[in-house]
This record gives structure tokens, C-alpha cells and sequence, in this order.
């Protein structure tokens, strides 16, 4: 159980993110070959690829958290004092929780929402609960994947570390 919980917490987002890719790739591929050699389309690929995408980027929103590459300005931190940069970046990582936090409650109200409306998407006839949960789960893990970094910051604080973001 620990070296599968080891794994989910190294390699979960990537490997979520490369599948994703690969499958979103793999889609368009087969429908441009049925679109300019067979002359016939498939309804649901590009509604499927818009899908695929849409996980992709909210996954991807948790593994920049994951790796603390997130969006930032280097060069504003650059403009404080190096002894106070760690506590700038905490004060950065808290207010993106908090975003994560509330991005995760409005997206799970528009999935319930979504639940209710029963609201098919047109060509695959999938639900759109799935679709419009990406954002709940992408945030929910960028929110944990958050409070890890801060974790990290905090016992590097204590015992004396530069960040290597610092340098």
C-alpha cells in the first residue's frame, strides 16, 4: 500500500498527462486520415480531442504544482530581500491554495449542476458532468499538491535551506 501511494504521489499527474496527450493525439491523427484519404469524417473524435484536452490542462495545472512551476515572477521576487524571498513565495503558494480552493467549491457546484441538467454533450452523447469536472479534480489536487510545497517551504525554513528558486 505505501509503494502505491509512493507512486501515485510521484508519477500520478504525468503518467494521467501523457496518456491524455498520446490518446488526444492518437484521435486527431485517425481523423485526419479518415477526413483527407478515406473523405469521410468521424463525428465524435474532434469533440472527444476537445475533451481530452480540457483534463490535460487541469491536470497539468496540478503537476506544475507538483514540480513548483507554476506561474510566477521571478524577477518581482528578485526585488526583495534574499532573507525574506521564502516567505514571499509562501504568501504566493497560500494566496494559489486559496484560488485552488475556490476554483475546486465552484467547480463541484457546476458539476452538481451539471448532474441535475442532465445535459449530453451533441456528438458522443457523453454526460457533461464528466467534462465539467475536470476542473473540480484538477484544482483538488493542485490544492494538495499545494499544501505539500508548503510543507516543503516551511521545513526548509526551519532548518536553514535556499531554495534553489532564491539563487
Amino acid at each position: 500500500m505505501k509503494k502505491a501511494l509512493k507512486w501515485l504521489n510521484e508519477y500520478l499527474e504525468i503518467t494521467l498527462c501523457v496518456i491524455l496527450m498520446s490518446a488526444m493525439t492518437l484521435i486527431i491523427f485517425i481523423q485526419v486520415i479518415m477526413r483527407y484519404i478515406f473523405s469521410n469524417s468521424l463525428s465524435w473524435s474532434e469533440e472527444l480531442a476537445r475533451y481530452l484536452f480540457i483534463w490535460l490542462i487541469y491536470l497539468g495545472i496540478s503537476y506544475g504544482c507538483k514540480i513548483m512551476k507554476h506561474i510566477k515572477i521571478d524577477a518581482a521576487l528578485k526585488l526583495f530581500p534574499r532573507g525574506v524571498r521564502s516567505f514571499i513565495m509562501i504568501v504566493g503558494d497560500l494566496i494559489f491554495l486559496g484560488f485552488a480552493i475556490y476554483v475546486m467549491v465552484t467547480g463541484f457546484q457546476l458539476t452538481m449542476l451539471q448532474i441535475q441538467l442532465t445535459k449530453t454533450s451533441p456528438a458522443m452523447r457523453l454526460p457533461l458532468q464528466y467534462v465539467y469536472s475536470a476542473p473540480m479534480i484538477g484544482f483538488a489536487l493542485a490544492a494538495f499538491r499545494e499544501l505539500q510545497t508548503l510543507a516543503y517551504r516551511i521545513q526548509a525554513i526551519k532548518k536553514g535551506e535556499i531554495s534553489e528558486e532564491e539563487n
